[in-house]
């Protein structure tokens, strides 16, 4: 397997309906994955939750990655993502994250922190939401 990288697992998670987000989160994180976001820990499946609520709360959107690194199995980025709600508002949060990789290419570990760029107040916790 080819390392994953954020902008093919969030293209999966979250810009890709047709695909079964269990088949996504497998495809990119492993089973023993955990998440920090914003001092707050969660594991895979606090993270399948949140990518569950994600979804229904997004018609679609698209990730643009300004800084991207990789050195054996660290991985870290800096990245902005944009999201059409289904109420037809915008929000464009950045993100600044470091990943550990487990040997075969998938996610095991990622911390981030989010900054909400623009959006409504409530876009603030679209980075805890479940």
């Amino acid at each position: 397997m080819t390392s994953t990288d954020i902008t093919r697992a969030i293209d999966d998670l979250l810009f890709t309906p047709g695909l079964d987000l269990t088949e996504a989160i497998d495809r990119h994180f492993t089973p023993d994955y955990r998440q920090r976001t914003n001092g707050e820990w969660s594991d895979r499946a606090s993270f399948a939750q949140h990518m569950t609520r994600l979804r229904s709360l997004i018609r679609s959107g698209h990730i643009e990655v300004h800084d991207e690194l990789r050195d054996g199995p660290r991985y870290a980025d800096r990245h902005t993502v944009t999201l059409v709600h289904h109420d037809g508002h915008t929000s464009r949060t950045e993100v600044y994250l470091f990943a550990e990789l487990a040997p075969d290419g998938r996610f095991r570990r990622v911390e981030e922190t989010t900054l909400l760029v623009t959006g409504d107040p409530g876009d603030r916790n679209l980075g805890l939401v479940r």
